[in-house]
């Protein structure tokens, strides 16, 4: 289906939910055994207080870390271990550590979860007391004074603020540009929206144009204000500028391009009158959040948090007295916001998430006329809601980095040996890790000093006394054994991970999924000025760092001009012969970049997987896997050389160099392999050898089993399955049939032999049924008129293929046995509506646009209610828009499971039965005491709780997969007895295994009446 390009705030699709399973013995070996059982243990919690911190008193944080220091004070060598207690620890302020806060080598302070806990570090506000607004299915809340946040969660995922596209709100477009704005006078419907605004609502309205400054950036500027008189839209400064006359540079071997100044936004955001479903609106100055709950919310029961803080931890040293020795472990840090974009400078983007925040020429040194701030490449990068400066061994293990508005974890200026292991990165506005910062390339010029000191460090007075040189090197970062996905899902140009100046960094077994655009990106901007022929206009201190047996896959689902891995700039420190002039390639080789071992593939719209860009050079890739990974598997534009491309296995062609060529590349003993490669193409010892856990290290987190590949199964014996979560106990099912004989390589990759006739899609880490299972969009059962197909799009389509209709009044229909119905399609802006009918029912009309201009694929556009069991057929019709999509169905048979049932675990609740209130099978389990449980371990995609609401009940406590704990309320709003009532229902939960608590928590009685789970 032709449609190029695209951006996502937000990818939903392919499971990657992560459990949290603390295991203590995977955390407890990182901290030496003779200091845990001779130190001292203190106790924390969300309602802790005083000075005791013992497990019957525990203190709040702050008064722990208070008792930390006490006890370091009196013994410096003391092993000091902080067990956190479950709940949701609200911070009013930055948690901030420093050199006094440190441990010593061999003996570090421990911040740990408590066995079976699941503590989250939180920097938001829970957002209550909420008032519908007139009947406009609106509703309002306070939120404390000075709030203010480019983010709001509810239930734990991001949502929207509000937006539309300019075609939704009826303009014309046919804007003109400006050095200062537009002129709209051609566009009546723009000039009378702009003109309904107050002139403060005008300055919050802000305009996103993904792609407008080159494919791989996303860039964003606000409204400052509007001319009714003049019909013109006055642009804020110097974002306008940065986005629309950016300056040129001399001896450019990659351009930083300016978008025209009459480039129309593709989303209009940020005003309180373009709310829309599960949108929000945040009046500051008025102290109000709004919100329009989507269909089937009900706003009482969410959990609504509306980040406060930008800073969430901060460990920050100095160089001569770091901060240091100090371990973090199964701890959540969430729900943290970054609000520079929303000022006047904007999200003026360049590459990879850096930005334009002053000049037009920010970063151009002496490459421009005239010249711009130095060193070259000194861009702006995003703030990190956890970042460690002039650090010393720090470890952090098995945590969740999750719903957090910048980038999730930083670590730069002079900071050595920290261990980053076995955490899960997800939710995340900008990007996952970075590592090292823009300005400083080479600190042993003296003239960068005041430079980096301003800009690599959250206080520049605070490190006033460094003395900067070599011992300003980022060193020996160790980033292993983490999944990382779903990020940039605000700014869509992040990369997965980025790797700016550093040395002796290890990038190991990560896997990188489900991402915008880049998986690791190892010099952003940097060799902009260098190529084969001006190889040494731009230096910098980089050597001795490895990316080696990585997992990318479904990477650059929203950019492009990227790749799994992408590189530029210096990457090694020349080693000279004897004669001190000849440079020895062997050794400084040694010294470069090694890409080894790393395997990626679903990344269609790439063109080179291995990209060697501008001005790179020094790099070895060396037995790497690429297939179904786009046109090329290495190459570049404009690279400088100096590469080795051996032992590969790829599925397309390597030294792809379509602008000025490299010296020095180097190319043997690589093997050709098909795009889609079967269990004997490559080498289970690859295979196995990539990604999360395939080491020694058994990460604390599990992800939920997914498949994301199958290989071709037509004259096949057995497939090659690739994936997440997969391990040594994990079923493989074709139909409703388990397999046997499965070869579990590793955590992404099984060798399944299969009988003659079976389809990809029959293939499954759960069985299938004919209730319940997902049906693609070419199974033989679906009968269509009008529609046609297309696969291949690397846009999120179930198995990769999608039917598509132009003309209004095509047709797809299914005859399906079950009690509901789900189709699944595509939104976006150039989609309409669809008519749904079911028995030859009243069509049931439902727009596919996207609401907030962002393309959604593999949703469910449309959800039956409950049908009576049997045999039903569906009817989608084409109603209007460009295109419809239709990605297939999944009928529904909900089971309902009474509280009776076995399975259920019970803490403090009784039983009864026969009361003649129209409980579920006429009993039900019941609570007096607070804290009572009932838990429950199920399979699927989404949970119902059922119990009963009267005026004797109160809230109960909801978590799933040990989450956050979400409030409900079952106080009957009318005063009435509902019985066997959905007190709960879940959003959307990826395939696989969940487990769900049920807590009392307030009133006399709390209720339980079962659950009930999709069947899907």
């Amino acid at each position: 289906m032709p449609r190029p390009g695209s951006f996502l705030r937000r990818v939903l699709c392919g499971g990657g939910s992560v459990v949290l399973t603390l295991a203590m013995a995977s955390v407890l070996p990182t901290v030496p055994s003779a200091a845990a059982a001779s130190g001292v243990t203190l106790y924390a919690s969300p309602s802790g207080a005083g000075s005791t911190c013992s497990a019957s008193a525990p203190c709040s944080l702050t008064g722990a870390q208070s008792a930390v220091r006490t006890q370091l004070a009196a013994n410096s060598a003391a092993s000091v271990t902080v067990l956190l207690a479950n709940g949701t620890y609200r911070l009013s302020s930055t948690w901030s550590f420093s050199a006094a806060d440190s441990g010593v080598p061999g003996h570090p302070v421990v911040w740990q979860a408590a066995p079976g806990a699941h503590p989250v570090i939180s920097g938001a506000a829970q957002i209550t007391g909420w008032a519908q607004v007139g009947s406009s299915g609106v509703w309002s809340a306070p939120v404390p004074a000075g709030s203010n946040s480019r983010q709001l969660y509810v239930n734990g995922q991001e949502s929207p603020v509000a937006m539309a596209t300019p075609a939704s709100l009826g303009f014309k477009g046919s804007w003109t540009g400006s050095s200062t704005g537009y002129s709209i006078s051609a566009d009546p419907a723009a000039v009378t929206w702009f003109g309904s605004l107050t002139a403060s609502q005008v300055a919050g309205v802000e305009f996103d144009y993904p792609g407008g400054n080159g494919a791989w950036t996303e860039s964003r500027c606000r409204v400052a204000s509007f001319s009714a008189t003049a019909k013109t839209l006055t642009m804020t400064q110097p974002c306008w500028t940065d986005v629309t006359a950016r300056a040129s540079f001399a001896q450019g071997s990659g351009g930083l391009p300016s978008m025209s100044t009459s480039h129309m936004p593709t989303l209009v955001e940020d005003a309180q009158t373009l709310l829309g479903s599960g949108q929000w609106f945040l009046d500051t100055p008025g102290s109000r959040l709004y919100y329009k709950p989507s269909s089937g919310q009900v706003v009482t029961n969410l959990d609504v948090e509306l980040p406060r803080l930008e800073s969430l931890v901060q460990g920050a040293g100095t160089l001569a007295a770091p901060f240091h020795d100090v371990s973090f472990s199964g701890l959540q840090f969430s729900y943290a916001t970054w609000n520079s974009p929303s000022a006047n400078a904007g999200f003026a983007d360049v590459q990879s998430n850096l930005r334009m925040t002053g000049a037009n020429n920010q970063g151009m040194c002496t490459f421009s006329t005239p010249a711009g701030s130095c060193p070259w490449g000194a861009l702006t990068q995003p703030l990190a809601n956890v970042a460690f400066t002039a650090s010393k061994n720090i470890t952090l293990i098995g945590n969740r980095f999750a719903e957090l508005g910048g980038a999730g974890l930083s670590v730069m200026y002079g900071s050595s040996n920290t261990l980053i292991q076995g955490n899960e990165f997800t939710d995340i506005a900008s990007t996952a890790i970075l590592l090292g910062c823009t300005y400083d390339p080479l600190p042993t010029d003296p003239s960068e000093a005041a430079g980096i000191k301003q800009n690599c460090t959250p206080s520049a007075a605070a490190v006033s006394g460094d003395t900067i040189g070599t011992n300003e090197i980022l060193t020996g970062t160790t980033v292993s054994d983490n999944v990382i996905h779903h990020i940039g899902t605000d700014y869509s140009s992040a990369s997965g991970i980025t790797l700016l100046f550093s040395r002796n960094t290890t990038i190991t077994r990560n896997n990188l999924y489900n991402l915008p655009y880049t998986g690791i990106t190892a010099g952003v901007v940097q060799g902009h000025v260098d190529q084969a022929s001006t190889p040494q206009n731009s230096t910098n201190i980089n050597a001795s760092n490895t990316i080696s047996d990585n997992v990318f896959h479904n990477y650059l689902s929203v950019r492009s001009d990227g790749g799994a891995i992408y590189v530029e700039g210096h990457q090694a420190q020349y080693v000279y012969q004897a004669n001190g002039t000849t440079i020895d390639p062997v050794q400084t080789l040694a010294k470069g970049l090694q890409v080894t071992g790393n395997i990626a593939y679903n990344g269609q719209t790439t063109n080179f997987t291995y990209y060697d860009d501008a001005g790179s050079e020094w790099i070895n890739w060396q037995g790497n896997v690429a297939f179904n990974a786009g046109g090329s598997s290495q190459g570049g534009c404009s690279p400088t050389g100096h590469f080795w491309i051996t032992g590969n296995y790829f599925s397309a062609g390597t030294q792809s160099y379509p602008c000025a060529a490299p010296v020095d590349s180097n190319a043997s003993g690589n093997t050709a392999i098909s795009a889609t490669p079967g269990p004997t193409t490559i080498p289970n010892a690859v295979l196995s050898a990539a990604g999360a856990g395939s080491g020694s290290f058994v990460p604390v987190l599990s992800v939920s089993p997914t498949i994301y590949y199958v290989s071709p199964t037509a004259t096949a014996t057995q497939v090659l399955i690739a994936g997440e979560g997969f391990n040594a106990t994990t079923p493989v099912y074709i139909g409703t049939t388990q397999v046997s004989g499965v070869t579990h390589l590793s955590s992404g990759f099984m060798i399944v032999p299969i009988p003659a006739g079976t389809t990809a899609g029959q293939i499954s880490v759960s069985p299938q049924s004919s209730a319940g299972s997902r049906i693609n969009d070419t199974d033989s059962t679906i009968s269509y008129s009008g529609f046609s197909y297309a696969s291949n799009r690397g846009l999120g389509d179930y198995q990769d293929d999608i039917h598509y209709a132009t003309a209004n009044g095509s047709t797809a229909s299914l005859a399906f046995t079950g009690t509901g119905i789900r189709a699944y399609g595509e939104q976006y802006t150039d989609e309409g509506n669809i008519g749904i009918s079911i028995d030859g029912g009243t069509q049931n009309v439902v727009s596919t646009l996207s609401s907030d201009g962002v393309r959604h694929s593999n949703v469910a556009v449309y959800t039956s209610g409950t049908l009576a069991p049997g045999t039903h057929t569906i009817v989608v019709t084409k109603l209007s828009g460009q295109y419809s999509t239709l990605d297939g169905f999944a009928p529904l048979a909900p089971t309902r499971l009474n509280d009776a049932d076995s399975t259920i675990s019970y803490s403090g609740f009784s039983y009864a039965s026969n009361r003649g209130l129209g409980d579920y099978q006429d009993d039900i389990h019941y609570a007096t005491a607070n804290g009572s449980t009932a838990s429950l371990a199920f399979t699927g995609t989404g949970i119902q709780v059922y119990g009963e609401q009267y005026t004797d009940e109160g809230n109960i406590g909801i978590s799933i997969d040990g989450g956050t704990q979400q409030v409900v309320s079952t106080l009957s709003s009318d005063g009435v007895r509902h019985s066997n009532v959905a007190v709960y229902t879940s959003g959307t939960l990826a395939p696989g295994t969940h487990t769900i608590v049920v807590t009392k928590l307030s009133g006399q009685y709390s209720t339980l009446d079962g659950f009930a789970t999709p069947g899907d």
